[in-house]
């Protein structure tokens, strides 16, 4: 006999009132799901598809306006605290306290959920020995890596026994390292603990590990199964294609994206293209002609592509690429627009940045990568002029950062992780008031305000708040601020964190036309694949250099510094690694590396 699902809903609508008018707006409309218990679920979807609400209700937090929903046989809607009395409820701002250290947390938390002393202990060693927290437990939660908060978040989650586990965006903002080891955590409490788990992410790769996952769009649910019956949806459209000599991958992918006729995705992989055709016997696209291609087995996330596609969903961006004809722009011989030498930054005796030298030239697309806390944040902040360097050398679009961060300021533009707009105004209130925060005046003010609201397809959201929009509108908005006043460079810092793969699509589209057009971009990213996207990438950890070139030469440094077999390739047989492989290998040799250094150093002063 199958046990009852841990999550049972039947016809769930909840729409809610859009702030300032008489108007609502469908957040869950007619979604019917049911997640077996002792299973690993996910939620994807676009931005603004359902997935938090429907967590939240869940949560007994929300109640639906119609249809009924059962969590662990309870009827969430009348009986709510019974429900959180069993379930544990992690959301995307899930409060740390800075100020109190690790333990301190864990006791906060185990008072609010009344967590009986006599069981404590034994519980927290487990969650200790789980998240590898155990030797910081004296340590601030303030002073903890991104990684390390997510732990520690988990933990406090954790810190009763729940039968029902909900995750609204767990890894969002977390290194690829940091990340697999929550996803180790969390397959081993369904596996050992027999835990239903139910996540939502923006991450398709995240979903692959789920049994169940339900496709989200516009409240409704589009699809729902396991990974590889979605899979099934792109199967024999799934194509790798080198492109042309002297050309990025990132150059044949816009073109292909442009190609709405004969291509329903297009992304860079491992130096290359991956792309999904119309169907097993459509036509060529014509981009490729010439150029050598190859089959490869879907994943879910071209699956997830194609019903989207299905959907009507994917033609949301307006970018075209520059023409075809245009020849291949190299940066070999472009000016020198960013100078790093030997750039140190110490907070006290901590040192967050050390010895650090590289240069970026006009028209690159360059990248910042790192676990977190490996000193990249610091180094990009000193590259805006936020920061002052500690020692060592750095000029930004010709000017000296030491002696006149304002001068370069407004040569840059900056798009932080967490968008500084204004909620309360409205777009065109926005750029008004960054034009002018730029020295825009007049005609001209108006004329560049036209000209991004035109680019990022504004236009028909002029006076709506910013805080009412969508992610992927505020993130348009946070980019035609940044580019008002037409910056030589722009910093990007972690501008896709938590993005749909739709947004993300978009937004590198849009990225590619900026840099073809001669301006210089400097991306912080956790997203492995986007390095692909990039000319050159840096890792750091510690603050030191671990590897600078091309996304081709990291992973070549990668595979040849591996222990034998300790590298796999990627998904098709081609036997490259994948960037996100290759980080892992590159920070995980230097960790070893160092580690084995501090034992020898500690063996040569002992007596």
């Amino acid at each position: 006999m199958n046990a009852a699902p841990a999550l049972d809903g039947r016809h769930l609508r909840r729409r809610f009132a859009v702030a300032g008018t008489r108007e609502h707006t469908l957040a869950i409309d007619d979604v019917s799901l049911q997640v077996a218990t002792g299973s690993l679920a996910a939620l994807v979807g676009p931005d603004g598809a359902g997935k938090t609400t429907l967590l939240r209700m869940a949560a007994g937090l929300i109640v639906p306006d119609a249809g009924t929903l059962g969590v662990l046989g309870i009827d969430v809607a009348r009986h709510p605290q019974a429900v959180q009395d069993r379930i544990s409820y992690m959301p995307q701002r899930f409060g740390l306290y800075d100020d109190l250290s690790v333990q301190e947390n864990l006791d906060l938390y185990a008072d609010l959920h009344g967590v009986p002393a006599g069981q404590r202990q034994a519980r927290y060693a487990q969650l200790m020995e789980m998240t590898d927290l155990g030797r910081f437990k004296t340590r601030l939660a303030g002073q903890l890596s991104g990684g390390m908060k997510q732990k520690l978040r988990l933990a406090c989650t954790l810190v009763r026994s729940p039968e029902l586990l909900l995750l609204d965006e767990p890894t969002v903002g977390v290194d690829p390292l940091s990340r697999r080891e929550l996803w180790e955590i969390v397959q081993a409490l369904v596996s050992r603990e027999h835990l239903t788990v139910i996540v939502s992410t923006a991450y398709l790769d995240e979903a692959e590990r789920c049994s169940q996952v339900f496709l989200l769009r516009q409240g409704k649910v589009l699809a729902a199964g396991d990974p590889a019956s979605l899979r099934q949806h792109a199967d024999k459209r799934c194509f790798v294609a080198t492109p042309p000599a002297g050309r990025p991958a990132r150059w044949l992918q816009a073109r292909l994206l442009d190609d709405t006729a004969h291509v329903v995705d297009a992304v860079p992989q491992a130096g290359e293209v991956r792309y999904i055709g119309m169907g097993p016997d459509a036509e060529v696209p014509a981009a490729l002609q010439g150029l050598a291609r190859r089959a490869v087995p879907a994943r879910l996330e071209d699956g997830f592509m194609v019903l989207l596609k299905l959907s009507g969903t994917t033609s949301t961006s307006s970018v075209q690429a520059p023409g075809a004809a245009a020849p291949p722009r190299t940066q070999d011989g472009a000016e020198t627009v960013i100078e790093v030498r030997d750039l140190v930054r110490k907070f006290g005796d901590f040192v967050a940045v050390a010895n650090t030298t590289f240069s970026v030239r006009r028209g690159e697309v360059f990248g910042l990568l790192g676990p977190n806390g490996a000193g990249k944040t610091t180094t990009f902040r000193m590259l805006c002029g936020l920061l002052p360097a500690t020692s060592g050398s750095l000029s930004v679009a010709g000017v000296d950062l030491r002696h006149a961060r304002a001068e370069a300021r407004r040569r840059i533009g900056y798009v932080a992780q967490k968008f500084s707009l204004y909620g309360n105004l409205t777009v065109a209130d926005n750029l008004r008031f960054f034009a002018g925060a730029y020295g825009l005046r007049g005609a001209h003010a108006a004329q560049r305000m036209a000209t991004v609201t035109a680019q990022f397809d504004l236009a028909g959201l002029s006076h709506t708040p910013s805080g009412q929009l969508p992610g992927g509108y505020r993130q348009r908005l946070a980019m035609a601020t940044a580019l008002l006043h037409e910056p030589q460079i722009l910093f990007l810092d972690e501008p896709t964190s938590g993005a749909d793969p739709l947004a993300r699509r978009e937004f590198w589209r849009r990225i590619t036309a900026l840099a073809e057009q001669g301006t210089t971009v400097v991306v912080t990213t956790h997203f492995m694949e986007e390095a692909e996207y990039c000319d050159r990438i840096v890792i750091q950890d510690a603050g030191h250099v671990l590897a600078l070139g091309t996304p081709l030469q990291v992973r070549q440094q990668a595979r040849q510094h591996a222990p034998p077999g300790s590298m796999p390739g990627t998904d098709d047989a081609h036997g490259e690694v994948s960037m996100e492989t290759a980080f892992i290998g590159i920070v995980e040799q230097a960790r070893q590396t160092a580690g084995k250094g501090l034992l020898s150093a500690a063996a040569a002063r002992s007596p």
